[in-house]
């Protein structure tokens, strides 16, 4: 299945609309796995790597902003308020995230596991949306600045270029940040506990 994949990518019989549409799919369920496809494909050629960036900032940050906006619909729900608003620790959350959350927010970015907790919290306590989204575009072209310039720069190098396999490289990224991401995971929640 992969090869025939791969194949069908490097024959170059495919609409680079229908490549970038699937870089923006992949960012809504693994982010950082599609800014490591993202960049492969441009190291490879098959997609200009400004086309690469643009597909794949606009699905990261409609993403995000689509878990602002189940924020905004979980507040109107009368059931998920109620549990919210009685839970012994939600005062102190809030609170802390209150204070500096245009920081709180770009910080989420960058730590696995508050992404979605911090982003969908920013709707539920009504941050204005337009703070939001200036914390997420800027933590967002940071990240993937990093990512994606890493990914491309060693996709691109001579030794990468002349292998048999580099669509390797898309599933060696995801793994080092895949298991980058758990290991952070984990120790911020055993210092929190």
């Amino acid at each position: 299945m992969i090869i025939e994949l791969q194949q069908l990518i490097s024959s170059g019989h495919y609409p680079v609309w229908l490549v970038m549409v699937g870089i923006v799919l992949l960012s809504y369920l693994l982010e950082d796995v599609a800014i490591v496809t993202a960049a492969s494909l441009a190291a490879q050629d098959v997609l200009p790597p400004s086309l690469s960036l643009v597909a794949i900032m606009f699905g990261i940050i409609t993403g995000d902003a689509g878990l602002y906006f189940l924020g905004v619909y979980a507040k109107k729900s009368r059931w998920l308020r109620y549990r919210v608003y009685t839970n012994k620790y939600f005062n102190f959350i809030r609170v802390r995230f209150q204070n500096g959350v245009f920081i709180n927010l770009c910080i989420a970015r960058f730590i696995p596991g508050l992404r979605t907790a911090g982003f969908t919290l920013s709707g539920f306590l009504s941050v204005p949306f337009s703070l939001f989204l200036s914390a997420v575009m800027l933590s967002t072209t940071i990240w993937v600045a990093l990512v994606f310039t890493f990914v491309y720069r060693l996709g691109s190098s001579a030794w990468v270029q002349a292998a048999q396999y580099q669509w390797m490289l898309i599933l060696i990224a995801g793994a080092v940040l895949f298991a980058a991401n758990r290991i952070i995971r984990h120790s911020i929640s055993r210092r929190l506990s």
